[in-house]
């Protein structure tokens, strides 16, 4: 479902810059301590988020998983009331209009919804926002101090970029049973090591298990072990 955000091209750093601005970044989200990035995607078991052409036709799966949880509708909509925005790349937003268009609802309600693009795109709602240019300026500056929870939810491009910048505070990565062979990776171009703490672990009745990881290090926490 997820696909990566175009027009939004970064220069490579040298990686002395890049720890500089990393640090910098960190630096910045001091002054906002409550508020919260996540990083949530499904993907098949192979890692990747949807097929080459985009296509997300094997999200439903029929697997069955009798120790698993129920996935309780009004605890899903409990919880997602606690998301206060999301901001996603262009070929999200536009599956997004795809499944809306074909019935399916708008998977974000009326939470402000920021897509990261340069491209003319249609807007048909009035909580979605287009956005183009820095994303560490973007969500210092701009989402931390406004929002307590924000969430990316997709693509790969826009969520390697979240981490490589030390935005994010953790990833939800929520795993359905199957195999697709080839497609486009949860995250794309990641050019360092990026250190996680398991924090929680939940296996569904349809077969869907979710991994919830802290960002390690992320704005002066550690783990041990």
């Amino acid at each position: 479902m997820r696909r990566p955000l175009d027009g939004l091209k970064r220069r490579r750093l040298a990686p002395s810059s890049a720890a500089s601005r990393r640090a910098r970044h960190r630096d910045q989200t001091m002054a906002n301590p409550d508020s919260h990035v996540t990083i949530h995607m499904a993907a098949s078991l192979d890692g990747f988020i949807a097929r080459k052409d985009g296509r997300v036709d094997w999200l439903e799966t029929s697997d069955e998983f009798l120790g698993g949880d129920t996935m309780d509708p009004g605890f899903v909509e409990a919880f997602l009331k606690t998301i206060d925005c999301y901001v996603m790349g262009s070929r999200t937003y536009e599956t997004a209009l795809r499944f809306e268009a074909q019935g399916l609802g708008w998977s974000y309600g009326d939470k402000p919804t920021f897509v990261l693009t340069s491209r003319e795109l249609p807007r048909t709602r009035d909580t979605v926002e287009f956005h183009s240019g820095d994303l560490a300026q973007f969500v210092n500056g701009r989402l931390r101090p406004t929002f307590r929870t924000i969430w990316f939810v997709g693509g790969g491009v826009v969520s390697a970029e979240c981490l490589r910048l030390g935005l994010a505070d953790e990833v939800r990565y929520s795993i359905l049973p199957i195999l697709i062979g080839d497609g486009i990776p949860f995250f794309e171009k990641l050019d360092r090591d990026i250190a996680l703490h398991l924090a929680e672990v939940k296996a569904y009745k349809s077969g869907m298990v979710e991994l919830r990881y802290e960002v390690r290090g992320h704005r002066g926490e550690s783990h041990s072990g």
